[in-house]
């Protein structure tokens, strides 16, 4: 009875989502967004339907899955490939944009969780370390909200960057290995990185879809970080509530997720066994529809009205990430 229930769900969101890789593969645009913009124009079928419990199970569990897929994609041999000065430069940029995305979200009004996810979404890999990001966060009212914002704001800004970004390249007179890198390390979705660097040459486009891979490869280190970290704060302030005799409100703070242990077994697995290409290539393209579906069945829950309120803020906030991490990894290049 249950199954029965989810299907009208899944199956909208199966159909939006086969729609929105049509529409990229003809238009040249991110599938991700396509399925998302086509998700809110659906909206409705949320609204008290039968389509409801299908596509919150879209959004949530299928979601995790496409996360744990993710794990093909990543063996530790690429990390070791690109040697230990790339691999410090790209977790410094890493953990400084996530930083510099929670200080400057408090500074402009807006909550830390917000800085979290917009920064790691920039820093790692997009609209995927969105969803995985906000899989672990704690709810509230503005949880699916945004989420919503930052799908948006970093495949805009992703596709602008693919656009941009080896004309810049090119404008500093970045070497072949240098342009990889710049691209590799900056462009927050891995589709637009590869659009990136096979514009610019063959070799461009392995070593710079090489280096994001392995910027990929920290988001389960930065999920984790941020359980153990929100873990803290609620065991900091259920303390404190003890301590004032106040009534504990918080619902319990966030487990070891089971997506989190199926990427890392699927990235070790990945890593020490030579797996059949057609296995890792079936289990990626898997992983991309999992996660196509999954962003249309978050646009079928979102709320416009809510999406019309939060102003400039937000856009601005991702704009300023997007900058420090192209910036930080630019001039690392020139000097070094």
């Amino acid at each position: 009875m249950k199954t029965k229930a989810l299907m009208p769900g899944i199956f909208i969101a199966v159909i939006t989502g086969l729609a929105a890789l049509f529409l990229s593969e003809h238009y040249g645009a991110p599938a991700m967004l396509f399925a998302l913009l086509l998700g809110i124009a659906l909206s409705f079928l949320h609204q008290e339907t039968k389509c409801q419990a299908g596509i919150e199970f879209t959004a949530s569990t299928v979601l995790r899955v496409g996360v744990a897929l993710l794990g093909f994609r990543i063996a530790f041999d690429d990390l070791v490939s690109l040697g230990w000065e790339t691999g410090l430069l790209l977790i410094v940029a890493i953990f400084t944009t996530i930083g510099f995305g929670i200080l400057l979200s408090r500074a402009m009004g807006l909550t830390k969780t917000f800085g979290a996810l917009t920064g790691g979404s920039v820093a790692i890999c997009g609209a995927s370390a969105a969803m995985a990001i906000s899989a672990i966060l704690p709810n509230n009212e503005n949880k699916e909200r945004d989420t919503l914002l930052t799908i948006i704001g970093v495949t805009s800004l992703s596709t602008i960057a693919m656009v941009a970004y080896p004309i810049v390249a090119n404008a500093f007179g970045l070497t072949e290995y240098q342009t990889s890198i710049f691209l590799g390390g900056t462009i927050h979705d891995v589709a637009q990185v590869v659009g990136a660097g096979y514009s610019v040459s063959e070799q461009t486009g392995d070593l710079s879809t090489l280096v994001k891979l392995v910027r990929v490869s920290f988001l389960m280190p930065v999920v984790l970080m941020m359980i153990l970290a929100i873990n803290a704060e609620y065991k900091a302030r259920k303390t404190l509530s003890n301590s004032e005799g106040l009534a504990n409100s918080d619902k319990s703070s966030p487990g070891f997720p089971p997506f989190l242990i199926a990427f890392i077994v699927i990235m070790a697995i990945n890593s020490l066994v030579d797996l059949p290409q057609f296995v890792t290539e079936t289990a990626t393209t898997v992983s991309r529809f999992a996660l196509v579906i999954s962003i249309a069945a978050i646009g079928m829950k979102s709320n416009l009205a809510k999406l019309t309120c939060v102003g400039i803020k937000p856009i601005v906030l991702m704009i300023a990430e997007t900058l420090w991490i192209a910036l930080f990894i630019l001039i690392a290049l020139l000097c070094l």
